[in-house]
């Protein structure tokens, strides 16, 4: 599954006009370097047409937007309260706040009256563990930190066999008791990860707060988790190139959308050695980082869907994954093998989104 941090392995720093560009038109591109600039630029295009953009700090990674609107104040306003709904369900979901319902959930086991955010990303965690037949688990946890304090001890040693055993026996959304607005772990020092889901789900959230204000296109993208609706200032769809996973800018492809959402997942954005054998991403029933894949691409109807999907992918050997997306509705994918050739789902130049 994914965390909330980027990597201390970042890409060099590029200059503020170049970071705008394209996170306005390459999207996927920009995905998480932690030095890119915060920055924000309006600027007119005609007597008609503005286009407003903003890049900040949330959610552990660069977030920006770009709105296409007549009013400059509207759309600035607007934008202003998509960040601060980000910022509220970012201290809402998060694992590391030991205030929020998640970490008491992780720390007691069981939690009464789940708040409503919670509750949905709880119950949509758990239709992709079905669906996806326990490739997407958010009951990680263990795992994940495991390797972290390996790493963090050892410095480049993994953990124990043992160590690996005893906590795959803590592995596995079907350990979840969930009835109505209460969850109870079943068996002691579970925990979860709401990471491969819960930035999905607040880029949808705040594009929905985009919409609600009148901004009827715009993109927003949190990390390689990328939303879109309308068109650009141009009429024309929003553009967004797959992350090269050798940061060279060589994009595998570049796919065109309006109303959408596409994630990616790979091993090149934070891992723990240097041979990327063990990154954020963990196969539930081995305990170990997938050694399919470099990097997979989800084009869903939410960010959310996308989100979990490129997770659930990425741990599933390549072949697999195309009859499993094709097996889904309105869903398309790329994936990027460490060996072979890239493979892309039925509808990957016609996403039906």
């Amino acid at each position: 599954m994914k965390r909330e941090h980027p990597s201390s392995h970042c890409p060099k720093r590029m200059d503020r006009r170049s970071f705008l560009r394209l996170s306005g038109l390459l999207g996927l591109g920009v995905a998480s370097a932690g030095v890119l600039p915060a920055a924000a630029e309006a600027v007119k295009f005609n007597r008609k047409t503005y286009k407003v953009s903003k890049t900040r700090l949330a959610m552990g990674t660069f977030v920006s937007m770009t709105l296409v609107h007549s009013s400059r104040d509207q759309a600035e306003q607007a934008m202003g309260l998509a960040f601060e709904e980000i910022d509220r369900l970012n201290r809402t979901l998060s694992r590391f706040d030991g205030a929020t319902a998640v970490a008491h959930l992780n720390n007691e086991g069981f939690l009464a009256d789940i708040p409503p955010e919670v509750a949905t990303c709880m119950k949509r965690s758990l239709d992709f563990y079905r669906v996806s037949r326990g490739n997407f688990d958010i009951t990680v946890k263990p795992l994940v930190d495991l390797f972290k304090a390996s790493f963090t001890a050892g410095g480049s040693v993994p953990p124990s066999e043992k160590q690996l055993e005893e906590a795959v026996r803590l592995v596995g959304s079907d350990k979840i008791a969930l009835d109505g607005r209460s969850i109870r772990f079943k068996e002691p020092g579970m925990g979860i990860t709401l990471d491969g889901i819960a930035k999905g789900f607040i880029v949808d959230r705040a594009s929905n707060v985009l919409t609600e204000q009148g901004i009827e296109n715009h993109l927003i993208n949190a990390g390689g988790d990328i939303r879109t609706m309308g068109v650009r200032q141009d009429k024309k769809p929003w553009g967004i190139a797959i992350q090269d996973p050798q940061k060279k800018r060589n994009y595998p492809d570049v796919i065109h959308m309006n109303e959408g959402a596409i994630a990616t997942s790979g091993n090149y954005e934070v891992f723990y050695d240097r041979e990327k054998m063990f990154h954020h991403i963990v196969d539930p029933t081995t305990g170990l980082s997938p050694a399919w894949n470099t990097s997979v691409s989800v084009v869903a109807r939410t960010a959310m869907d996308a989100d979990a999907l490129s997770t659930a992918v990425f741990v599933m050997e390549p072949e697999r994954s195309m009859r499993f997306i094709d097996s889904l509705s309105r869903c398309e994918c790329l994936v990027i093998p460490k060996e072979g050739e890239m493979l892309t789902s039925s509808g990957w130049k016609r996403p039906a989104i």
